[in-house]
């Protein structure tokens, strides 16, 4: 079956770094958009990144563009998350997400990761 798993997230100071990976299997990651979001508590969750099939295009929210950059190997079947100038705000659980759709839209994803959490001190 299909599985997303993240790794990499963890406690960080602001303006610190974190690179998040996300490991595909059960699918043709090649064939899939894959995008990143975020959900901190008492929120909905939210896009964060997408990144196309191929890996050349990526949009960004508004709020990480600059600090965040997303990437894929597809002969490694993994989605990353470079975060740097971490800010308080960033903190939540980021999840991964895959689908044949290209989409920023939570609900049209049809794979997720089961998250990892992401904690900035001030």
């Amino acid at each position: 079956q299909v599985q997303l798993v993240e790794s990499g997230g963890g406690l960080v100071q602001a303006g610190g770094s974190l690179r998040l990976s996300c490991a595909a299997s059960g699918l043709t990651f090649s064939s899939y958009t894959a995008g990143w979001f975020r959900q901190a508590p008492g929120r909905e969750r939210e896009f964060v990144a997408v990144i196309s099939r191929s890996g050349g295009w990526t949009i960004y929210k508004d709020s990480v563009k600059g600090r965040f950059t997303c990437s894929r190997d597809n002969a490694k079947n993994t989605l990353y998350l470079q975060m740097n100038s971490l800010k308080p705000e960033d903190t939540a659980v980021y999840y991964c997400a895959a689908d044949l759709s290209t989409t920023t839209k939570a609900d049209e994803y049809g794979y997720w990761g089961q998250g990892t959490q992401v904690t900035v001190s001030s």
